[in-house]
């Protein structure tokens, strides 16, 4: 009865991956053999009519002749029939390998049949022929082998039943010429062309074929892994995010420059968003929005009760003005002219938004009225007022400073001295619009540094960075000089550094106990992975194994430990490591032992060095030497008499346990690169110093930012502000933080960057609906 295998979803899609693979195996080997077919021709038409090799038979001189001149006037026919041979030939090799999709059938009874001799005589021929290609590339064969295994969930697949053996190709150039060649008797001719030097190389093919089944992150890339920088990888797509919204900026602002007042050739920045509350600089209850929903002309605006809050979006002035003044305000604000000069006009009538009446405040004393709401300034004017470019440029300091002021995680002090930067950012901005573009403009480069720098101020008066902030924040206020923004962002750079070398300083010393901890937990590592995989793909001698286990080990760890400070030592103690696992194999050729006795003086001396170098001084080292000694003459003075088929098994056997010890890295270093792309380890690898990050637990919220990362990203040391004291994460109990969602990055980009990235995007998406609906 036939039994019938259930094969679910999966393992049907599976099957068919590995079908696919076989068959693109099976277009790499037929192409490289297509490739190569009209060479070996002309190399076997060389031979043919070379009669000095045709011996004393003048019927085998004429048959060579013959078949040469054929060959030599038909080879596209040969070359085709050869091609299309290979291909069949290989596609019933790889048939033998393939999962199969349909139900089993029913086993078919065994019949007994004899294999008539000319068979065998043909099987032992080709074993004959086949054998130095074998021994050629008796390393890639193995490589290959093991491979295929890989893909079809085998250990291995062996020679003999590797689809791509050389002896299948030169079955099929035999075959080809048997169907070439009319005359039966010629067809002997073709047996002893099939050698190497004559038939195409095959090793480019199978290393193509090789690559082809390497994990798809280790094509092209060297037996050594690196982890990915996720950091720089998030710095250069910022970059290049970066540099798109400073390119629509500048065409932005081109076009309204150009347009003139064209109203569809700008693109139109979204309203900001209205609600009935509003940021207040300390008490000033002028502030205080009345919740309208739309702006009236700010000629008929009504002046506010003692006491009462301003109307929607009137621009404030100082309690002690008067009515007067306020009415200058809003007539200055229904003028038609550009808004620099309305800027200009409103200093003029009001000095306190546009030129200070006096020092600032003391830390926690009132904000004057005379500091206005910058968001609420467009509102108060008539529409149609503006140009094209000051109404934008209006609009996208408005956002920022709508984003800077409302933000509840930069202190109420910071924020008050922000405030009184809204005009001289305005003026800044209506003046070089470059503020939009470049990051490095003063006034924006002024905007970031006080509203990062001040979400870690410690919050006192007798803060340096404080100090400096108010500082900045006096000077341009007062505007004397053109460079004021530019001067006070030097001052403020030179108070931050300052303190950020304070800070690395004050953590120097647990820094510098991580790295060592790091470097040395990392070199033990390293050598213990050298010597497992050393000793899981390879048959070593039990002497050799426990010597490389408990004494070769340090070794590997010292010399990964200097190899900063000594290039090339993790190479030498590697190589010693493998020369003698090499040693005490069995060598079965002259030439073998002879290159053993050339090696072995350098190999002991370069162990002694490494031992030296560990100290390991005591009588179990001369034991070991002795016992080391005896095996190598044992290998030397062993029988030599060995058969060539005993040769390439030996050879065949060393080539699969070298392919296998590979292997077995690229496949650890492959799941190393696929841990990385789980989404905890990428939020992780895109940690930089610097970052502010917010950690959520049981007692609340607490910012901190990332003062230090160690060299393998194994460690991370954070600083609180308000002079909280520094803590350290092991890289482990972050990635699970991201895990649980217990962590999150803040913007590590300026505020500025990232309220003209949000207004640029919205922009775009503005621009793609007005193109969808016309």
């Amino acid at each position: 009865m036939a039994s019938h295998t259930a094969q679910t979803p999966a393992t049907r899609k599976a099957a068919s991956a590995q079908q696919a693979t076989l068959e693109e195996l099976v277009g790499i080997g037929a192409r490289h053999a297509s490739e190569g077919l009209m060479d070996t021709v002309k190399r076997m038409v060389a031979v043919l009519l070379d009669l000095t090799a045709a011996g004393p038979d003048p019927q085998q001189a004429v048959r060579r002749i013959r078949s040469g001149n054929l060959l030599n006037d038909n080879a596209y026919a040969f070359v085709h029939i050869a091609a299309t041979g290979i291909e069949l030939a290989l596609r019933k090799e790889v048939a033998l390998l393939a999962p199969t999709l349909a139900p089993a059938a029913a086993p078919a009874p065994l019949a007994l049949s004899l294999v008539p001799m000319e068979v065998m005589d043909m099987q032992l021929a080709f074993a004959a022929i086949s054998r130095p290609f074998d021994i050629q590339h008796s390393e890639r064969l193995a490589s290959l082998g093991v491979r295929l295994g890989v893909l079809l969930g085998r250990e291995l697949v062996r020679a003999s039943h590797n689809p791509f053996r050389p002896e299948v190709f030169l079955r099929a150039l035999q075959e080809a010429w048997c169907e070439f060649e009319p005359d039966e008797q010629s067809h002997e001719l073709v047996l002893p062309l099939l050698r190497t030097g004559i038939v195409f190389d095959l090793g480019p093919m199978l290393d193509a074929l090789g690559e082809r089944l390497k994990p798809a992150r280790s094509r092209g890339q060297d037996e050594r892994f690196a982890k990915t920088d996720g950091s720089a990888a998030a710095k250069a797509a910022r970059a290049r995010r970066d540099a798109a919204v400073s390119q629509q900026l500048r065409e932005l602002f081109g076009a309204a420059g150009a347009a003139a007042g064209a109203q569809s050739a700008v693109p139109e920045i979204p309203n900001l968003p209205q609600g009935s509350g509003g940021w207040r600089p300390s008490t000033a209850a002028g502030f205080a929005p009345a919740g309208m929903g739309g702006a009236a002309p700010a000629a008929t605006v009504p002046q506010p009760a003692p006491g009462q809050a301003a109307p929607h979006g009137v621009v404030m002035a100082p309690s002690h003005a008067g009515a007067g003044v306020q009415a200058q305000v809003a007539t200055v604000a229904a003028l038609p002219a550009p808004l620099i000069d309305m800027l200009e006009r409103l200093a003029a009538s009001v000095p306190a938004a546009g030129q200070p009446a006096g020092p600032l405040p003391a830390q926690g004393e009132a904000v004057p009225h005379g500091v206005f709401y910058l968001p609420r300034l467009k509102q108060s004017m008539p529409q149609g007022s503006l140009s094209r470019g000051d109404e934008t440029t209006l609009d996208l300091l408005s956002r920022i400073f709508e984003t800077v002021l409302l933000d509840e995680s930069i202190p109420r002090e910071t924020r008050e001295l922000i405030a009184f930067l809204q005009v001289p950012v305005l003026k800044a901005a209506l003046q070089d619009r470059s503020f939009f573009f470049e990051e490095t403009h003063p006034a924006r480069r002024m905007l970031d540094l006080l509203s990062s720098a001040g979400w870690e101020q410690a919050g006192s008066p007798d803060d340096p960075v404080y100090r400096a902030m108010r500082r900045g924040v006096d000077k341009v206020r007062a505007g004397t000089q053109p460079d004021d923004f530019a001067a006070a962002v030097a001052d403020l750079e030179a108070s931050i550094a300052e303190r950020e070398h304070a800070q690395q300083a004050a953590i120097a010393g647990p820094i510098a106990q991580a790295t060592r901890q790091e470097k040395q937990l990392a070199a033990t590592r390293s050598a213990k992975k050298a010597v497992s995989l050393r000793l899981a793909g390879e048959q070593v001698v039990a002497m050799v194994g426990t010597f490389l286990e408990q004494r070769w080990m340090p070794v590997l760890v010292l010399a990964y430990t200097i190899e900063d400070s000594k290039p090339g030592a993790v190479d030498n103690a590697t190589r010693a490591m493998d020369d003698l696992i090499w040693s005490v194999k069995p060598k079965a050729t002259q030439e073998q032992r002879k290159a053993l006795i050339a090696r072995l003086p350098a190999l002991l001396t370069t162990l002694n060095k490494w031992l030296d170098a560990i100290k390991w001084q005591d009588a179990e080292r001369l034991q070991f030497f002795a016992e080391l000694a005896e095996c190598h003459a044992s290998i030397v003075r062993a029988p030599i008499e060995l058969s060539p088929e005993r040769q390439l098994e030996l050879a065949v056997e060393a080539a699969q346990q070298d392919a296998m010890r590979r292997i077995a890295q690229e496949q650890a270093a492959a799941a190393e690169e696929d841990a990385l792309d789980e989404p905890a380890a990428a939020s992780l690898a895109t940690l930089a110093r610097g970052m502010r990050v917010e950690f959520t637990g049981a007692s609340g919220v607490r910012k901190v930012k990332l003062a230090w990362v160690s060299p393998l990203r194994t460690l991370f040391i954070f600083s609180g502000a308000g002079r909280q004291e520094a803590f350290s994460l092991p890289a482990e109990r972050l990635a699970e933080a991201f895990r649980t969602g217990s962590i999150r990055v803040l913007a590590a980009e300026g505020v500025v960057g990232r309220v003209l990235t949000e207004a640029a995007g919205e922009a775009a998406m503005n621009d793609s609906m007005v193109g969808q609906v016309g």
